[in-house]
């Protein structure tokens, strides 16, 4: 054997044939490159340029970033209109995102041998669809979000929770629950930032970036085919857009429950479950084979790992606990995946948390099933009064209902066309199909369509890319006519996704974004009000409803049924006035953005929020503190209670 003599680094060790030596003569040491050309070490090792195949993968993410960074400063986000942000974004970015998604249709071609760009292409979507309000907003995104941002600054402040104490409009539940909030209150100290809205708008890049590749252990449990797996997170990505994913208990409760799931369909596996699934002539060439089965040791140990992470769900957030213990129950109709104690330990834990810090709002939910459980049909409508007025609502109902139907039909093809991918990846349809029996309990605020829809959402997003994905390797005159079609199928169904994302997340921005002026007129009408007073206001969703909600007591007044809201609208100085108790301090606060929210999701009919101001200006009963562009401010001053006009509330006005 030639003995190799050490050299510098620089690839110049490479032995030559031995030199001829006349015979005697000891054998000489073998000599390399560096030996015959002693300037070889010094040499600078060629740059290699990137291939044809590397540079065709970059060069539409790189043109994708610089149309969208060319777009951003020009998204006109202060001058929102009907369509929201839609008509506020330039050409470039719609530009940018159709090369992103044309640059992902070709890197995942590559998908087998280089799955990182379908990897890079996702990231640089979910960037470009979900960070321009994080960029441009100089407040907080979306109403909901300012209300987290208040329970986490009390939090910071009290330095602890009372579960047991009664608030107004239901914030007694944020005591309840407080386990996202301390996690954030934590944060804010940790960055050394004054509160969560330094970086609440950032949530929903953040949970997305989480989320990649919990979505991708779940899916490579099934699949083996690369490219399936990154059209399934592609089509999940576009398909989200429920709006969960800001700085919430659900969205974070959301990654903690795909990431118990992710743990149990790869870990929990029962010896001798596999049966014909061990056969992969019997599985579809895109199927993964089973994983390694564990033992009830193993089992139980994971049981011990992933306990702190159902125990934080639960104490985050009230129904994504109830959505695991469904998802269990249906993994259990499955031999491989029959875990009873695993469902038990969930099922227990979630009952100890009910029964201590949850107890007051479970017994209150408890008490109000015998009226819910079985109505179909109102546990399934959305959180509407009415129905949506304006065309960003309505592009925004129809886009909506479009996604869904399209996401089952895909789903709906693959289940049957695919039958023996169905057969190796059941406990992924059966996970997409357990949060639907939801609706025959309860509906959640009118929230329970969405829950069920996002919950669902994982199983069916892998189940429709299996529809525009055919199976690699696969022959036959099937097999052919499957790839022609998925050829063209798969860029029209990812290109119509996308078009029903953007109006879905963005077609209502005008609720969604408030300039700062607007806060701070909310926040100085609070400050002006007496601890114990009573705000009004037409709905909760501006920025500051529940500024320092522990002192007040609040009542959205236009939050009810849309008859009784026609009966207000007749006399609203009257209405009001018989609604606040005798002697309470009663101030009302109007803003810009609670106009677009009541008018746009139907609690009010279009130009009576003007009316009903203008009504309040006029009213002797109704003294004006401040009025601007950005809100009105009206204080109540009794001086004598009206005899005529609309009827009272048939029921006092319950502050929320």
């Amino acid at each position: 054997m030639q003995q190799r003599v050490p050299g510098p680094v620089t690839g110049s060790d490479v032995p030559l044939p031995p030199a001829r030596r006349p015979e005697g003569e000891p054998d000489a040491e073998p000599r390399t490159v560096a030996d015959a050309d002693p300037h070889a070490g010094s040499r600078r090792p060629r740059l290699r340029l990137p291939g044809p195949q590397t540079l065709f993968s970059a060069l539409p993410l790189l043109v994708a970033a610089a149309l969208w960074v060319y777009a951003l400063p020009r998204i006109g986000f202060r001058d929102i209109g009907d369509y929201g942000l839609l008509d506020r974004f330039p050409p470039a970015f719609y530009a940018s995102l159709a090369v992103l998604t044309c640059g992902f249709l070709v890197a995942l071609r590559r998908a087998g041998t280089a799955p990182w760009w379908p990897a890079a292409y996702s990231l640089a979507m979910l960037v470009a669809l979900k960070a321009p309000p994080a960029i441009l907003y100089d407040s907080v995104r979306y109403a909901w979000a300012s209300k987290h941002d208040a329970v986490i600054s009390r939090l910071l402040v009290e330095g602890t929770v009372y579960p047991q104490r009664e608030l107004s409009g239901g914030m007694s539940a944020y005591d309840q629950w407080p386990g996202f909030f301390a996690l954030d209150a934590a944060l804010v100290r940790a960055f050394g930032v004054d509160s969560a809205a330094s970086f609440v708008n950032w949530a929903p890049i953040a949970l997305g970036v989480l989320t990649l590749p919990v979505l991708l252990l779940i899916y490579r449990t099934f699949s083996d085919d690369w490219r399936l797996v990154w059209t399934g997170v592609w089509i999940f990505q576009l398909a989200n857009w429920v709006g969960q994913d800001y700085l919430s208990p659900q969205g974070f409760s959301y990654l903690l429950y795909l990431t118990v799931l992710a743990v149990v369909v790869r870990h929990f596996v029962r010896p001798g479950s596999a049966g014909r699934l061990s056969d992969r002539t019997l599985l579809d060439p895109a199927a993964a084979a089973v994983p390694p089965p564990t033992t009830p040791k193993q089992r139980a140990i994971c049981v011990l790992i992933i306990a702190p992470l159902i125990a934080t769900i639960n104490a985050s957030h009230q129904l994504t606990p109830v959505m695991l213990c469904a998802t269990l129950f249906a993994l259990c109709l499955t031999r491989r995946y029959r875990n009873v104690g695993l469902l038990v330990v969930a099922g227990l834990i979630m009952l100890v948390w009910d029964l201590t810090m949850g107890r007051l709002l479970f017994l209150e939910t408890m008490s109000t099933l015998k009226d819910s459980a079985g109505d179909l049909l109102s546990n399934s409508r959305a959180g509407y009064a009415g129905e949506p007025t304006g065309p960003g609502p309505e592009l925004v109902g129809a886009a909506n209902v479009l996604m869904v139907l399209a996401l089952a039909v895909l789903a709906g093809t693959a289940v049957l066309l695919r039958r023996r991918l169905v057969r190796s990846a059941l406990p992924l349809l059966l996970a997409a199909a357990a949060p639907v029996p939801m609706f025959a309990v309860n509906d959640y605020g009118g929230e329970m369509l969405f829950r069920v829809y996002l919950f669902g959402l994982p199983g069916t997003a892998f189940f429709a890319a299996a529809a525009l994905v055919p199976a690699a390797g696969a022959a036959g005159r099937a097999a052919r006519v499957a790839r022609r079609t998925a050829a063209v199928a798969l860029p029209l169904a990812v290109t119509a996704l996308l078009a029903g994302f953007l109006p879905s997340y963005y077609g209502k921005e005008g609720m969604h974004y408030a300039p700062p002026a607007e806060l701070a007129l909310a926040r100085r009408a609070y400050d002006r009000a007496p601890d114990g007073a009573l705000i009004l206001a037409t709905t909760g969703s501006f920025p500051g409803a529940y500024y320092r909600y522990d002192h007040y007591e609040r009542w959205f007044f236009t939050e009810q049924e849309v008859p009784e809201n026609l009966k207000m609208l007749k006399d609203p100085a009257g209405y009001l006035a018989r609604g606040i108790p005798e002697g309470r301090p009663a101030f009302v606060v109007l803003t810009p953005t609670q106009e677009k929210a009541v008018i746009g999701e139907g609690y009010l009919p279009p130009g009576s929020f003007r009316t009903l101001s203008e009504d309040l200006k006029r009213s002797p009963l109704f003294h004006v503190v401040e009025e601007s562009e950005h809100g009105l401010v009206l204080e109540y001053r009794p001086q004598a209670q009206p005899t005529s006009g609309a009827a009272a509330p048939s029921t006092p006005p319950r502050p929320a």
